[in-house]
């Protein structure tokens, strides 16, 4: 227990330690320039004396007064001036340097270790190096530990020593210029007795607490170091895994690049601070921020050969990092936090009561996901897809997707069909609404032209095109796939909404890579938390064609990630399939363009084209994002 509270602390610990190591040092540097002032004023009043010795040679009458009383206070300055300001830079700044070598040459060994440690491989393991390293680190730990309690005390008691110290010489002076002048001023009276009383008890008052302070510390100290050899084992910690936490810090190993396929890892301090990942290098009086960890996903990876790695995945897929804790409960914490608070519980009135209800989310995310046919034990059976349970009923994940589904990550074109559409004579599409003398009927008559600057991010075979939930649960592989592999860029398209079907356009040669007629899209969605990503399900125009009558229709569904919000491309093509309705009744058309506002060739007017200008008729460079 005392080792939790001791952990809690740290941060604030480390926080201080470099507070009080630079005042240690101001303190050193101040008092050895006090030091040097009261070693000349000690000097010149010896001088003042010998040359008071030789003036009373002169004056015979003044020999023995002025020479005893001008020697009397030298050596009072001496003994209660100089003597305490020397002693107190010996014994005190001293220990303090000397301790602060010590315990910076244990953190050395114990990070030496750490690293020796990190390094075991999950195969292969040799248990006897494993044992060596793990007393090694118990060691290096314990030593650690026992040279921090004394640099702690020590400059704890220096915070109440300095007080003192700095009082001893200037009241020591002054008792001596008192004595001096005690004899022949008689403004020196009881009210500077009384100031120099009054000090003297401050000062002893603070003696005592110090000598209270320091008896507290030892016992403390003692207490702390008479736990087991077990308590400083790394991945021994028997205590249940915290699962509700929305704050944890600790030290982590995180991984950097140090060339194109060459990695690092390093070892620094990481907490959480309300939504956000900080780190404090060693040295540091403050941590920085590293990640914003609101609407960020985390999961756990197979890296290397490195045991208990996860990855933080910012909200735009953009920033990444993997890092690795140093046991197990460690890890799962760090992945159950992380997790609380990408959904911003700790923005709530009770943040640990609703972490609790997110215990399954978390519990999901410990598991690293290496292959989508691991699933838990009694899924329904892949082959029953028949049997899958209404649009109004709860669907599992196996119910929307079959395990083990390939994710296709690009749109590869079939070499006939890119040569078809280059062919002499033939047509490409202009995603700006602009068309060819030679353009077919069907897209001069098309009322509704909207295109948006968008990025394919996947597509799989799903089981279920009657509800919303599989785009979801697409986005959701999709996005895993591409953290586990490292797949985090994508080549930029446009896709085009019409009043009649959806086209997926390169916009460097403008040749057509997906073309959807709008009755085929039977569902389309943005994601719930990352407006950015939207979806569509979409059937298999060749489906009835097979061989075999009365086969189940199949389905695709299809990501991308949008320069705009996704709920916009989710309502460009819900107006596309209101036109189509709306055809069928020429009243009910002529009452939705009344609705919508109208551009000079009749169309409808909903955005400006996110591509460039639709008077250019020139399309975007070939853009590359990260998803």
């Amino acid at each position: 227990m005392l080792l939790l509270v001791l952990t809690s602390t740290w941060i604030s610990t480390r926080s201080l330690l470099s507070v009080f190591e630079e005042d240690a040092g101001t303190l050193t540097d101040y008092t050895n320039q006090l030091l040097q002032s009261m070693q000349r004023v000690f000097g010149a009043q010896s001088e003042m004396g010998l040359a008071t010795q030789q003036l009373s040679q002169q004056l015979l009458d003044y020999e023995k007064k002025l020479n005893a009383l001008h020697t009397d206070l030298a050596n009072q300055m001496a003994d209660s001036m100089v003597f305490p300001l020397i002693q107190f830079r010996e014994k005190d700044l001293t220990e303090i340097s000397t301790l602060r070598e010590i315990f910076g040459i244990a953190t050395d060994e114990h990070e030496a270790s750490m690293v020796k440690y990190s390094r075991l491989p999950k195969k292969k393991e040799n248990e006897k190096v494993k044992v060596d390293l793990v007393k090694e680190v118990a060691y290096t730990r314990r030593k650690q530990h026992q040279a921090s309690m004394q640099y702690y005390c020590a400059l704890n008691a220096l915070q109440y020593r300095k007080r003192v110290a700095m009082l001893e010489p200037m009241l020591g002076y002054t008792q001596a210029q008192v004595k001096f002048y005690k004899k022949g001023m008689e403004l020196v009276t009881k009210k500077m007795d009384t100031f120099l009383s009054s000090v003297s008890n401050m000062t002893h008052n603070i003696q005592a607490q110090l000598d209270s302070e320091a008896e507290a510390m030892r016992m403390s100290q003692r207490e702390l170091l008479s736990v087991e050899d077990t308590v400083y084992m790394p991945d021994k910690d028997d205590d249940p895994v915290s699962r509700s936490l929305i704050q944890k810090s600790g030290y982590l190993n995180i991984r950097n690049k140090t060339g194109l396929v060459t990695t690092a890892w390093d070892r620094l301090y990481f907490f959480t601070q309300g939504g956000n990942l900080m780190c404090q290098p060693r040295g540091a009086v403050a941590g920085g921020m590293v990640l914003d960890l609101d609407n960020s996903s985390v999961m756990a990876v197979e890296c290397e050969d490195r045991r208990y790695c996860f990855q933080i995945t910012s909200p735009t897929g953009k920033t990444s990092m993997i890092l690795q804790a140093e046991s197990k409960k460690e890890y799962e914490e760090w992945i159950c936090t992380v997790n609380n608070i990408s959904r911003q519980i700790y923005l709530t009135e009770n943040p640990e009561a609703v972490a609790i209800r997110l215990n399954q989310t978390a519990l999901q995310a410990v598991t690293p996901i290496t292959s989508f046919e691991k699933r838990q034990e009694g899924s329904p059976n892949p082959d029953s897809a028949g049997d899958a349970p209404g649009p109004g009923a709860s669907l599992e994940p196996e119910d929307l997707i079959a395990p083990g589904t390939p994710i296709q990550f690009d749109i590869v074109l079939p070499a006939s069909e890119f040569q078809d559409q280059n062919r002499t004579g033939g047509r490409r599409t202009n995603p700006f609404g602009e068309t060819d003398d030679d353009s077919s009927s069907e897209s001069d008559d098309s009322l509704l032209q909207q295109v948006f600057a968008v990025r394919f991010l996947g597509s799989m075979a799903v089981r279920c095109g009657d509800n919303q939930e599989v785009i979801y649960e697409v986005m959701r592989q999709v996005l895993a796939a591409r953290a586990i592999h490292n797949i985090f860029r994508t080549t930029e398209s446009h896709l085009m909404v019409t009043s009649s079907c959806l086209k997926l356009i390169d916009p460097q040669t403008q040749v057509t890579r997906i073309h959807f007629q709008l009755g085929e899209v039977l569902q389309f969605a943005a994601h719930q938390e990352n407006g950015r990503l939207m979806g569509l399900v979409v059937e298999d125009p060749d489906w009835s064609q097979g061989d075999q009558e009365g086969a189940p229709p199949s389905y695709s569904a299809f990501v991308f990630e949008s320069n705009t919000e996704g709920e916009k491309i989710c309502f460009t093509i819900n107006l596309a399939k209101e036109i189509v309705e709306a055809k069928k009744d020429p009243e009910a058309l002529a009452e939705l363009m009344k609705s919508m506002p109208l551009t000079n060739d009749g169309k409808f007017l909903l955005l400006e084209a996110e591509t460039g200008d639709p008077t250019n008729g020139e399309g975007q460079e070939d853009l590359e994002s990260e998803a």
